[in-house]
């Protein structure tokens, strides 16, 4: 699992949720910092006789404080169990949460630039939604939208701490995609120990749904009870709702039935052509956190 840090309260609420969270699967976790300073000036060194100055030793200092955080914030919460999501990232199954499995990378670049990198090989990247101020905060503005388009591995948008008993909710629909977007719902349902709530938008009208066969797309309340009785397979114990709203704009639906959610798992339609426009305006809008899949 990896985590972006650039010392904003953002980036420490992201780093403190991705390490609970790690700490919960008991999986390693790694802390990103992007050190964006080289992409503007050469004079990173320290100031000639002022001891612990310099661009590159604040990058560092900043990156130890992140690595820090997450090594302080890398325990379960209460009432959850080590290792209940049972994946593949399982570091020591049977065994209590260790801190020393947090690590730090930093590398310079832009940040989109640095997180995609870095996390190549994670299975989840979390990310702060807001940046720091100034120029760098306009950077850091763009960075959720590049990634949800680009990153390689799901991507966890962090807006506010996690809220114990609120359900997890997903959005699904007649795309290849859907099928990540329940895998991953469920499994963060499962291991944050809350319930998953479906939801379906269904923007068909009247006259549009004439088709019959085999291979016609599924639709409506069909295609709801279809991905309810696939998330029931995937996690037999998880308590599964399911929800069919009518409207033409997905993202303010979706948005509507998941007001009460702690995390909204939506998909994104390929890592080469962008987010697509439900992907950003869920997250211009999202209140909750905001998980998306690949």
């Amino acid at each position: 699992m990896a985590v972006g840090y650039d010392g904003s309260e953002a980036s420490q609420q992201a780093v403190r949720w991705a390490a609970e969270y790690a700490a919960t699967l008991q999986a390693p976790i790694r802390v990103i910092h992007a050190w964006v300073w080289p992409v503007f000036t050469k004079k990173l060194g320290p100031v000639k006789g002022v001891e612990g100055s310099g661009l590159r030793h604040s990058a560092e200092t900043l990156l130890a404080e992140g690595v820090e955080l997450a090594r302080q914030s890398y325990r379960p919460p209460a009432g959850l169990v080590p290792g209940t999501d049972g994946g593949p990232d399982t570091a020591s199954a049977g065994g209590a949460p260790d801190a020393a499995d947090v690590d730090g990378v930093m590398e310079a670049g832009l940040p989109a630039q640095v997180l995609r990198g870095a996390s190549r090989d994670a299975r989840l990247l979390v990310i702060g939604s807001r940046g720091i101020g100034g120029v760098l905060g306009q950077l850091a503005g763009s960075v959720c939208l590049d990634l949800a388009g680009s990153s390689p591995c799901p991507v966890l948008v962090i807006r506010r701490p996690r809220n114990t008993g609120n359900p997890v909710a997903a959005g699904v629909d007649a795309t290849p995609r859907s099928a990540a977007v329940l895998a991953g719902a469920a499994r963060l349902a499962t291991a944050l120990g809350t319930t998953l709530q479906l939801v379906h938008v269904d923007q068909s009208r009247g006259g549009d749904r004439e088709e019959h066969g085999r291979h016609t797309p599924l639709h409506g309340q069909e295609l709801l009870d279809t991905a309810l009785a696939e998330a029931r397979k995937l996690a037999p114990e998880l308590a599964v709702s399911a929800t069919l709203v009518k409207g033409h704009a997905a993202s303010k639906e979706l948005l509507a039935a998941a007001r009460d959610a702690d995390t909204l798992v939506i998909g994104t339609h390929n890592r080469e052509g962008g987010p697509g426009n439900t992907v950003s305006a869920v997250l211009h809008k999202a209140r909750c956190n905001v998980l998306i899949t690949r």
